[in-house]
């Protein structure tokens, strides 16, 4: 609430001064703020911090800043704001994985669009796949869980308010993966830091992810001798799921629109008599699939823990995702990559730690509950799913979220449960009026095919922050948003097809009859 209150304190100063020129935010006074950098950018070509080069750039201002609300803090943001394009919108964005950086594309991508821009690095520097920073240092973890990205928002206004002199009209968050995760921690901590917020394949049950998720993965793909693990054989699966559940939906496309009706049993592909893989799965492999398709649960002693994996897209999701890369290159893939930092540093405390030794009955609570500072714990620090949105929805929020069907990172049916979670909230209202209030400020949009935020063999290209827009904006709520698929995941070989991503739980239903590579002949049922 202090907080809170000095920002208010502070922008309403701001909003009455003066707006003052780029260069003279070097010396503009915040709490636990110092401000590094201000510069006018040209308008033409941009060479970022990290190196990365942009072109077609407007003029803006760059101003970067490091925060700290604590001694053990040291959070970078940056804010590019347009000098004279501005739109008088502001814009968060988010991170993925461990974050530990300024993300440069996403901050020029905002400011083409006009908007006044913010990036935090979280309160670390280090690859996305680092999570040392966390070893002996707590408030780190709090600053990454969500303290960053609320005050990356909180200074990022105050600056932008100092240059331009007045408010922003309308403030947006988009983010995915992390970025999700963030997204909805914005809505549930900070319900007044935004008007409209999209969270993308949201790693919202953090904990839960990294035990269920990440290391039931590993378990299944690591535990055994690199001969039985799976590593060659996606094409095969996937190519299996999609000849026994294509058509399900009535369109043979290589995409599964809803997974969870397809029941495909990987037994079928079991070797027999002299054939061997990659031809076929051995046994350890069709084990390993049947858990991945399970999820934890089974091991877990606490009811519906964490989902599994759903099937489809295996082909072009699980290299990399879920299946180790075969000799010679590295034995890893991402959820061994991302999980088991996690567990070293944020929970054990051991950078030499083995998976193998994870106790699977009692681990998982310990997991949650282990004590970040006093009164905190990891479950409460990183989690974002508390269903209460209330505040959110007062303010007169917006909050748009998308979940790929076909995700091996973040299984997609955790978006559908926090979705439901939102929906059932008790209160005196039926289902169909809570579902009904629900969507006036809340849409889900699953995405048939899509892999984590992007790719996969579904219609996977597609505008969410327009609608939302338009939705906070002029009060017209997206029902439908057009994606597409490009030949080979390439923009630059052409369109393959199209379809409408429908306000869950609305589903795209070809209509019987015209082109079926045309959204036009379907329809959200």
């Amino acid at each position: 609430m202090a907080l809170a209150l000095v920002f208010i304190c502070a922008t309403f100063a701001l909003d009455r001064a003066a707006a003052e020129t780029c260069e003279n935010l070097i010396s503009l006074k915040l709490p636990e703020t110092t401000i590094t950098a201000a510069q006018s950018i040209p308008a033409g070509t941009y060479t970022a911090p990290d190196g990365q080069v942009f072109t077609n750039m407007p003029a803006f201002c760059r101003v970067a800043a490091t925060l700290t609300p604590t001694s053990d803090s040291d959070i970078g943001i940056e804010v590019w704001m347009p000098a004279s394009t501005w739109s008088g919108k502001f814009e968060g964005v988010g991170n993925g994985g461990f974050a530990g950086s300024i993300d440069y594309s996403e901050l020029a991508a905002g400011v083409r669009l006009g908007y006044a821009t913010v990036s935090t690095d979280t309160g670390h520097t280090g690859s996305s796949y680092d999570g040392s920073f966390a070893l002996g240092h707590p408030q780190k973890i709090i600053d990454f869980g969500y303290r960053a990205i609320h005050l990356m928002t909180v200074r990022g206004k105050q600056i932008s308010v100092a240059l331009y002199g007045s408010n922003p009209q309308h403030s947006y968050f988009d983010g995915c993966s992390t970025g999700g995760r963030q997204a909805l921690m914005e809505a549930q901590r900070f319900a007044n830091d935004y008007d409209g917020i999209v969270a993308g394949d949201p790693v919202a049950y953090y904990t839960h992810h990294h035990v269920g998720g990440n290391l039931w993965a590993v378990r299944q793909m690591f535990n055994k001798s690199a001969s039985t693990v799976f590593t060659t054989q996606d094409t095969l699966l996937g190519d299996a799921v999609n000849a026994a559940c294509d058509g399900l939906d009535g369109v043979l496309d290589g995409v599964l629109n809803d997974p969870r009706r397809c029941h495909f049993n990987p037994e079928k592909l079991l070797c027999q008599g002299s054939h061997t893989p990659p031809s076929c799965l051995s046994a350890a492999e069709v084990e390993a699939v049947k858990n991945i398709w399970t999820g934890p649960d089974q091991i877990v002693h606490e009811h519906d823990y964490y989902p599994p994996f759903e099937r489809g897209g295996e082909a072009d999701g699980w290299p990399f995702s879920i299946s180790p890369q075969p000799p010679p290159a590295q034995q890893t893939d991402h959820h061994a990559e991302i999980g088991i930092p996690f567990f070293e540093y944020f929970v054990f405390d051991n950078p030499n730690w083995d998976f193998r030794t994870f106790n699977w009955i009692s681990d998982p609570a310990y997991v949650d509950n282990k004590v970040v500072v006093p009164g905190q714990t990891l479950s409460s620090v990183l989690n974002s799913v508390d269903p209460d949105l209330k505040q959110f929805r007062a303010h007169g929020g917006k909050l748009v979220q998308y979940h790929g069907f076909s995700d091996p990172e973040v299984p997609p049916l955790t978006s559908i449960n926090y979705f439901e979670s939102v929906v059932n909230l008790p209160g005196e209202s039926s289902p169909e009026e809570s579902m009904e209030l629900t969507q006036e400020f809340y849409r889900l949009f699953m995405v048939p095919g899509m892999n984590h935020c992007s790719g996969g063999p579904g219609a996977n290209v597609f505008d969410i922050l327009t609608p939302l827009v338009q939705w906070v904006e002029q009060k017209v709520a997206p029902d439908r948003v057009i994606a597409t698929h490009y030949v080979n995941n390439d923009p630059s070989q052409g369109v393959a097809f199209t379809r409408p991503l429908c306000s869950y739980p609305q589903e795209a239903e070809y209509k019987g009859s015209g082109d079926p590579n045309d959204a036009a002949n379907f329809a959200c049922k």
